[in-house]
């Protein structure tokens, strides 16, 4: 990820719905981009900054978004852990397309911005 901070405080500028939806368009990404081999290092860098994304709004989410984001983050850090290592196999990037989507859906459907 380049310039944290500069990413940072920009993330920070929005509402938590807004800051929300990024995450929720962060996770439509990974699950578009792992549908190729050729994008993992696009998808290590969205797994990544959608933790820190986590990290900068879970104190302002509510207490039932907090342990949703927290469980989210986890298991975005351990697919993070071991992406260099089975983003070459089919199956394993459709475990994780499977799964960024219905993240993504969460999330967005939490941060109250569609219906």
């Amino acid at each position: 990820m380049k310039n944290i901070e500069a990413i940072k405080t920009r993330y920070l500028k929005d509402e938590l719905p807004v800051q929300l939806g990024g995450i929720s368009a962060d996770l439509a990404r990974i699950a578009s981009f792992s549908n190729s081999a050729d994008n993992w290092k696009v998808v290590e860098s969205l797994l990544e900054e959608s933790k820190f994304f986590i990290e900068w709004i879970v104190a302002e989410a509510l207490l039932e978004q907090k342990a949703f984001l927290v469980e989210l983050q986890i298991q975005l850090a351990l697919w993070h852990r071991v992406w260099s290592e089975v983003y070459q196999d089919p199956k394993e990037r459709e475990k994780l397309t499977q799964q960024a989507s219905f993240w993504s859906q969460k999330v967005m459907e939490m941060s109250g911005l569609v219906k």
